[in-house]
């Protein structure tokens, strides 16, 4: 299965322990496209309908629903739980995204 980043699917995140995001949920693919076509593994993070300004979280409107990717659950999964493609991020998402990315990582 080919994904690229930025694209978004429904995936199955059950089973998880304790405070993991839950259920069958739309994600976005965070890693890149070379890893994304060489490993049987992606980077995803998970959309919540929950509205709140963590500065982890980036608020987006997808498919016509308000929510927020929430990018301190990120996490990586196996290819199979990647159901069905729903659309990709438009490219200002994109940017937060990538910004609170760097944001986290940095020293």
């Amino acid at each position: 299965m080919v994904v690229k980043r930025f694209e978004v699917y429904w995936v199955i995140l059950d089973p998880t322990i304790g405070s993991e995001i839950r259920k069958t949920r739309p994600c976005i693919i965070i890693s890149n496209n070379e890893a994304n076509k060489n490993l049987n593994t992606v980077i995803i993070a998970p959309f919540t309908s929950t509205t709140k300004l963590y500065p982890t979280w980036v608020s987006t409107n997808f498919m016509n629903r308000n929510g927020c990717i929430n990018l301190d659950q990120i996490r990586s999964i196996d290819k199979s739980r990647l159901k069905r493609k729903l659309g990709v991020l438009d490219r200002a998402t994109q940017l937060q995204v990538l910004m609170i990315l760097q944001e986290m990582f940095e020293e």
